[in-house]
């Protein structure tokens, strides 16, 4: 009895031992697996939209492949790679075949200069080679967002751990052996739903007023100058979009006109004779849609008294000179009245205005310039801008490559003090006179802080709409800030144009995992599995002896043995 009892106790010792020792390896190995992670990123996705049903845009989210680089094979299957390239290597060939032709691949992930990071920027910039770098990206973004692309695209930022992934990869690549099942390599794992899209998106338009001062016993309405800046923004990218030049300089440059336009009508002595109708407008890049809705909002009244409107877009692209856009003739009394003032301001600042005019086409949908709507309901309006060509849809409108690293600040201040001092000649009626009321070192200057400190705000915020909500705190700020230095401000809440269609999953999180090959694994299961039974038979021998181990492995008599 005794003896059974401890052949059995052996048994149980060996048998737990032997558990013992599988749930170890377990342990290690799903610690190993789950060490297994190179780096963790932030990734930003290309953005997915339609136009009238057109889908255009990143059309999936998740990725689950291995990666890949720019020295893989010439004529290999990509089909299930991920290819990781930095923007410096990016070529026309690949441009060509997998973003234009649509050629397969299993996801893109492209890797930025931090230049282009509006949180991130380094100290030290060559301007020349990031001139070239933002003409690049911006070339490569309109093909981007103008093309269907079936496989997940992603945007990162270069740094310390990415170079390092893709150093390996483009070592393996190099020696023909790229990253496959059997071979091991680097993995990207982005885990996301099916994109879906926005119900609803909304737009929303902010609107403030200086009243100006009537005459004793006048009781006709006042003229009504507008000054117009569209605030939101377009990219490849709706997360990075923050449009530094287009359009947050005209914001800004709307903001700093507004606050000293305050100064001057909080004193009767000083107000003037007309009403300025301040007006931040959104869906600029979606023909500006956010415009037409507010401008079929105004009455009837409000639309005649309108003098004429200002429009600012993209005041730093100049440098060198700005262009007034018109739709209606040169020789309209308005709009030579408006050159001459700004061309006769600009002489004084020493810069130069051109008039550009383009006759609008009311049947086609397309709108190029913020004008335009004000010109499709016969109210005489210009855009004033650096821009001296109308950008085609979706060009020009804030994208990756629009921060506040390529902004001349400068061109901003000066574009300001062109308006604010032309303007000023009109309200007073000081036109050919050679006075400067918004002088230097005055209390009514130019204040290039304000400018750069609104600027910088902007070059920090995305604001593609309609991932802007009503009541975002961006929209939020902008309010109260044109409440501090206007009246009866308000916003104006709208849906998008039904012609477009938006998604989400704008911002995902990568995994990079480097696994091992399939030979590996499998060497290392021959190893595991030859040191489980080397160990399984030492503890048995040791236990119960040579004759217990045999046994385990003879055959059990048959039932015919038994019963004979």
């Amino acid at each position: 009895m005794a003896d059974s009892m401890n052949a059995a106790a052996g048994r149980r010792h060996v048998f737990e031992s032997f558990y013992s020792v599988v749930v170890l390896v377990s342990i290690l190995i799903a610690c190993v697996e789950l060490c297994d992670a190179s780096t963790v990123v932030d990734v930003y996705r290309l953005i997915q939209y339609d136009i009238s049903g057109a889908p255009f845009g990143s059309r999936a989210a998740s990725l689950n492949h291995h990666a890949g680089s720019s020295l893989s094979a010439p004529g290999s299957d990509l089909s299930r790679t991920v290819v990781i390239l930095s923007l410096r290597e990016l070529n026309e060939t690949f441009i060509r075949e997998y973003i234009e032709q649509g050629k397969p691949l299993g996801g893109l992930l492209l890797l930025l200069p931090q230049v282009f990071h509006f949180n991130n920027r380094p100290s030290f910039l060559d301007d020349c080679i990031y001139s070239d770098m933002k003409t690049q990206l911006a070339n490569l973004e309109q093909k981007l967002i103008h093309s269907t692309i079936q496989y997940p695209v992603y945007f990162a930022f270069e740094d310390k751990d990415l170079a390092k992934v893709l150093a390996d990869i483009q070592r393996n690549d190099a020696a023909g052996q790229p990253a496959t099942a059997t071979t091991g390599g680097y993995k990207l794992i982005v885990t996301s739903p099916a994109p879906k899209k926005l119900a609803s998106p909304t737009i929303t338009n902010i609107q403030g007023w200086l009243p100006g001062l009537k005459a004793d016993g006048d009781s006709n309405q006042l003229p009504t100058i507008a000054i117009v800046a569209s605030y939101d923004t377009f990219g490849a990218a709706p997360a990075l979009s923050v449009g530094s030049d287009s359009n947050g300089s005209g914001v800004v440059a709307l903001l700093e006109i507004a606050r000293l336009f305050s100064i001057l009508y909080s004193n009767p002595n000083t107000r003037g004779r007309y009403n300025i109708l301040f007006g931040l407008t959104s869906g600029g890049p979606y023909n500006y849609n956010g415009t037409q809705k507010w401008l079929r909002s105004f009455d009837q009244r409000l639309r005649e008294s309108i003098d004429y409107a200002i429009c600012l877009n993209s005041l730093s692209s100049g440098e060198k000179g700005l262009w007034l856009h018109v739709s209606k003739p040169p020789e309209n009394a308005y709009v030579k009245q408006i050159f001459e003032v700004l061309s006769n301001v600009a002489e004084e600042l020493g810069l130069k205005v051109g008039l550009k005019h383009k006759k609008i086409n009311v049947s086609n949908s397309r709108v190029a310039w913020e004008h335009e709507q004000f010109s499709r309901l016969r109210v005489t309006a210009a855009t004033l801008s650096g821009l001296s060509v109308a950008p085609n849809l979706l060009e020009n409108t804030g994208g990756i490559s629009d921060n506040s690293e390529f902004v001349n600040k400068a061109a901003v201040v000066q574009s300001v003090k062109l308006v604010v001092e032309s303007l000023a000649k009109h309200v007073y009626g000081q036109e050919g006179k050679n006075i400067n009321i918004f002088a230097d070192n005055s209390s009514l200057a130019v204040s290039s802080s304000y400018i750069g400190s609104w600027l910088d705000l902007l070059s920090r915020t995305p604001r593609v709409a309609p991932f802007l909500s009503k009541d975002n705190p961006f929209i939020t700020a902008l309010k109260k800030e044109l409440a501090d230095h206007v009246v009866e401000v308000n916003l104006q809440h709208d849906v998008v144009d039904g012609m477009f269609t938006f998604y989400d999953s704008t911002v995902n999180t990568l995994q990079i995992y480097q696994v091992a090959s399939v030979t590996f694994d499998l060497l290392l299961l021959l190893g595991l599995g030859s040191y489980l039974i080397t160990l399984f038979s030492f503890l048995v021998i040791t236990t119960r002896g040579v004759d217990d181990l045999m046994s385990l492995f003879r055959r059990p008599p048959s039932r015919k043995a038994k019963a004979a």
